[in-house]
């Protein structure tokens, strides 16, 4: 299942108002964010669309997505497949407590250096 998409945006206050009203009769709504950062709308289905502000250069890369797996044997599993099939790391699997209580994840870069994540947010020590 996919958790999350990102995707850099120009006018993060602007994309912000027209995703609130272009989700309206889907159903989505703003979940949480930080001003002047990035916006994430809940999607459905425990998943998440975000928009990250772009400033010439990003920390994101022009895509990124997450991929809700359910243990942390899973998300270790797919980075070393990942690496040895070629990808770059961007991220050991670990806890990353600056996303949520219990979060933990890895990170590649792909051949096309798309960010891509496997994670859990229910994985407590």
């Amino acid at each position: 299942m996919i958790d999350h998409v990102t995707i850099p945006v120009k006018d993060l206050k602007q994309s912000r108002s027209f995703y609130e009203k272009a989700f309206i009769p889907l159903g989505y709504k703003l979940s949480f964010g930080k001003e002047g950062s990035f916006w994430a709308f809940d999607v459905g289905g425990d998943s998440l669309f975000e928009i990250s502000q772009y400033q010439g250069k990003s920390p994101l890369t022009s895509v990124h997505v997450a991929f809700r797996v359910l243990d942390a044997k899973t998300i270790e599993a797919f980075f070393k497949a990942a690496i040895e099939a070629g990808a770059k790391s961007n991220g050991a699997p670990g806890f990353r407590p600056q996303y949520a209580q219990g979060y933990y994840a890895c990170f590649i870069y792909d051949p096309n250096g798309h960010n891509i994540e496997a994670m859990c947010n229910k994985i407590y020590k």
